[in-house]
């Protein structure tokens, strides 16, 4: 039976690690045999959010592990315990497969685990995560990387997607999906398929785009240029710029062509229209537009990004009714 030990540690957050303990307690397909021999590993008592912690064994335990999982951190700017550190080092020179959740990849990146390796972690920590270890390749755009022995996911929900694919990996689809069944969620989501990151409307109602925005939101089937903003916002084109770069961060064009792809991922989970429907109510002409762009920004295309969620739907449904 393969050892899979979850390290903790004061100051991680308690999703991750609840997450991975609920997802790895037991196979509720009963065809994985042997299943996950379970084990929470930590210093002595520790304290995880409002929770006060008992783990099973001492992080030492770590290194005798298979697979051994870091949970996020809550602080990515606090020094990493140097137990800790050395703990996973020791696991990761004993041949232990490493998994870090969300901003549980700082740990890594600070045994020096992920030096030369393509890593990610939450959309909101990534530049800081590249900036103190610049020997990680650090790929912001992907929800989880596989990197054969050491694996790394973005935030909360790219978590279980990690989770799920280790035991894809173990123990084939039938498994995962019937784990993804009992947590109701999709049973599959491609790594390489982006962290999906809306565009944010600026919250002050006297913002000068505080009435742009919301409008153009509600004409996305159109054609709209930039000088259609800067008609309706009763601006120059250049101060229309200034002013989407400073509320979210890009440009008009770039954030047209963002809600433009949330539209249709929208459709693509909540409709069964048509891919060509789809593109148009999008705004983006035709089919072959669509699938273009929306491969190149979530990574996957459209037909199969909605496989995902239906494939999902018949059990889910089930579930329910049980």
């Amino acid at each position: 039976m393969a050892t899979l030990a979850i390290a903790a540690t004061d100051g991680m957050l308690h999703f991750e690690l609840a997450a991975a303990c609920e997802i790895f307690v037991r196979d509720p397909s009963g065809l994985a045999d042997p299943w996950y021999d379970l084990v929470v590993c930590g210093p002595g008592p520790v304290r995880i959010g409002r929770f006060l912690m008992e783990p099973d064994d001492g992080l030492e335990r770590l290194a005798r592990a298979d697979t051994v999982i870091i949970p996020a951190i809550e602080d990515v700017d606090a020094e990493v315990p140097a137990e800790l550190i050395d703990a996973v080092r020791a696991a990761h020179e004993a041949g232990a497969r490493l998994v870090a959740l969300c901003t549980g990849a700082f740990v890594l990146a600070a045994a020096g685990v992920l030096d030369g390796l393509r890593a990610t972690t939450h959309w909101a920590h990534t530049d800081v995560l590249a900036a103190r270890y610049p020997r990680v390749q650090v790929d912001p755009d992907v929800l989880y990387v596989d990197n054969g022995n050491v694996l790394v996911s973005a935030g909360k929900a790219a978590a279980i997607d990690l989770c799920l694919h280790l035991i894809r990996r173990d123990h084939g689809p039938t498994v995962a999906n019937a784990v993804a069944r009992r947590l109701v969620v999709p049973p599959h989501r491609a790594g390489g398929q982006a962290q999906f990151v809306t565009t944010p409307v600026p919250a002050r109602d006297d913002h000068p785009l505080a009435d742009l925005l919301p409008w153009a939101l509600q004409l996305l089937d159109r054609p709209l240029t930039v000088e259609d903003l800067a008609r309706q916002a009763k601006m120059s084109s250049r101060h229309l710029a200034r002013h989407f770069r400073s509320a979210t961060g890009t440009t008009p064009l770039q954030w047209l062509a963002t809600q433009r792809i949330r539209r249709a991922q929208e459709l693509l989970e909540r409709t069964d229209d048509s891919i060509e429907v789809v593109a148009r109510a999008a705004g983006m002409g035709t089919a072959t537009t669509l699938r273009r762009h929306f491969s190149r920004v979530v990574g996957v295309p459209p037909d199969a990004y909605r496989r995902t969620f239906r494939s999902a739907g018949p059990p889910h449904a089930q579930e329910r009714s049980q």
